[in-house]
């Protein structure tokens, strides 16, 4: 150990202490402390020369530079003999003279080290030590010269100097305590401000939920009116083709076969509508049977292969070989993947659209894709197609119908059976659709059953994206973790009125402006303040998270190792 000496010289009595205390503020200024380090400094051993003193009359005290830590330390080592080793002792394991303790342990806090320790000749020692400023000038024998230099020992103007520090850092504490009454007022003002924003945005959601129940009803009722008439048409239009009541001229047979063409395509809008509605009003019923991929295929390529347009398009079916038997509803996966066929036929003029399927044993997700060779979709544009009546202009749109309303349906229907839909497009390059649902629908309805006997600690996933929460409920299931899931902040703040979770994973996309008043709430309220936050994101969004008083962050995607490692850190158990 390499400790350069700088001064040394003994304890006596007060004006000793004082001279110890003036010694030290000396070395450390010259040391390049700043002036609060170089107060605490002088005032720690200050301290630690009267605890010294009296312990016992004989004491030296040790200026030293210590070499061999990095940073470098400035040390001051107190040394006593032998009958004040016992009081010292004595000081330290029970703390008989409180006014030794209480100085020893101011010590101790503005120091990086206070240590008292028996040395190998029977003496007891107290070391006091702080690591250099970066970047300090460590010039010894400069410090040297300025502790060998003779003070006047002057003990009054010592502690007038002393008080003037103590003044100073009075004001300067002062200081501090006005600007955090201050910044916590600003804080309870922003508390109140974010919790009356998520009432308002509660309030908002509840509107809005209103009205989209009256858009349901709107759509059921106007379905229904619809259909009557639609069904006369065709039924009218069957007998004028059919010759019941005479023939037809050529021209008039052309003009019924158009209306006829228009009665069908009015109603498998009106269906579709009627669709719509029924899964937002939640009357629409998942009838889950078991069921082979190829079993499915087989039908929809006997059904779909008339929609080809001939030679131009080929519709390839890939094969199903190694898919296991899925359990969910046939019928609603077969309109999924029907309504994608048909959409990438009319968009799509050579070359071939192409059905596969594939499973995710880890996950228990089964993706259905279509892909085409057609005119793709332009980066900007791939939501709209996925909103109802969102339609992208193109050179086709001429020569193909539609209302906009087939990709909503396949999305909703998706939803409902766990899963979502997914597009991979460039312009000029196709598209790939994509639905990616759960392989056993009821799966997750079959673990809450079993929920009440798993005693692991409850984590609650916040995630509208129903692939997302199934990516972190897989990474958790063989975690020390019991997962909970939520697809909505106000399914969230429900589940969190009836349970106390460890922690709380939250998904902020795709709507990271409500997710970030949601978590302010939390940290505003009582209730929810302490529970450890968990942020999955984007990249950018990390600032925010952090800013808001989330607890940790997790860029997306998230691998399961990764996010149990992360849990265990926020919730101590790492």
């Amino acid at each position: 150990m390499m400790m350069r000496a700088l001064y040394a010289m003994r304890i006596d009595g007060e004006r000793d202490i004082v001279a110890a205390r003036v010694k030290a503020r000396d070395a450390s200024a010259a040391l390049g402390f700043s002036p609060q380090d170089q107060t605490r400094i002088a005032t720690s051993v200050l301290e630690a020369a009267r605890t010294v003193l009296i312990a016992g009359s004989e004491a030296r005290a040790d200026f030293f530079v210590d070499d061999s830590t990095h940073p470098p330390r400035f040390v001051v080592r107190f040394m006593a003999g032998k009958g004040a080793g016992e009081r010292l002792r004595a000081m330290r394991n029970d703390g008989n003279d409180a006014q030794a303790a209480l100085g020893l342990l101011a010590a101790q806090r503005l120091m990086d080290q206070c240590a008292i320790a028996d040395e190998a000749d029977g003496d007891t020692s107290i070391s006091l030590a702080k690591a250099l400023p970066d970047n300090a000038p460590c010039d010894v024998q400069a410090v040297v010269d300025v502790l060998s230099r003779q003070s006047g020992n002057d003990t009054a103007a010592e502690l007038q100097r002393q008080n003037r520090e103590l003044i100073a850092a009075l004001a300067d504490l002062r200081e501090r305590q006005e600007e955090l009454t201050r910044l916590t007022r600003e804080l309870e003002d922003t508390n109140r401000g974010v919790v009356a924003l998520y009432a308002e945005l509660d309030a908002r959601a509840d509107h809005l939920r209103r009205a989209d129940e009256s858009k349901s009803r709107f759509l059921s009722n106007m379905s229904h009116e619809f259909r009557t008439p639609l069904s006369s048409i065709r039924a009218l239009s069957k007998l004028l083709l059919e010759r019941i009541d005479g023939d037809l001229t050529e021209e008039q047979e052309k003009q019924v076969r158009f209306i006829r063409k228009a009665a069908e395509d009015l109603s498998e809008t009106v269906d579709d509508l009627l669709d719509l509605a029924k899964i937002e009003a939640g009357k629409i019923e998942v009838r889950a049977t078991e069921f082979e991929v190829d079993t499915l295929f087989s039908a929809l390529r006997g059904m779909l292969r008339p929609l080809s347009p001939g030679g131009a398009v080929e519709l390839v079916f890939d094969s199903c070989e190694g898919l296991p038997p899925i359990r969910t509803d046939e019928a609603k996966v077969a309109q999924v993947v029907r309504n994608f066929v048909s959409n990438a036929l009319k968009f799509t003029e050579r070359g071939d659209v192409r059905v596969s399927a594939s499973y995710d044993d880890a996950r228990r997700l089964i993706t259905f894709s279509v892909s085409d060779t057609g005119i793709g979709i332009a980066p900007e544009h791939q939501q709209v197609v996925f909103e109802e009546f969102g339609q992208v202009e193109n050179r086709l749109q001429q020569y193909v119908k539609g209302t906009g309303l087939g990709l909503p349906l396949c999305r909703k229907l998706c939803k409902l059976l766990g899963g979502d839909v997914s597009l991979t497009s460039a312009l000029g390059r196709g598209s790939v659709f994509s639905a990616t649902i759960p392989a056993f629908y009821g799966a997750d309805f079959d673990a809450a059953h079993h929920a009440a006997s798993d005693t692991r600690p409850a984590v609650l996933i916040v995630a509208s994206n129903p692939i997302e929460r199934l990516d972190c409920e897989a990474a958790l299931r063989d975690s020390p973790y019991r997962a909970i899931s939520a697809a909505t902040l106000d399914e969230a703040g429900r589940l969190l009125a009836r349970t106390q979770p460890v922690a709380l994973l939250l998904a902020v996309r795709p709507a990271p402006s409500e997710a970030w008043i949601w978590l302010a709430a939390l940290r505003a309220q009582a209730a929810t303040r302490s529970i450890p936050v968990v942020v999955l994101g984007e990249a950018e969004d990390r600032t925010e998270a952090q800013a808001l008083g989330a607890t940790a962050f997790i860029q997306k995607p998230a691998g399961g190792g990764a996010l149990a490692g992360v849990l265990d850190a926020v919730t101590g158990k790492g």
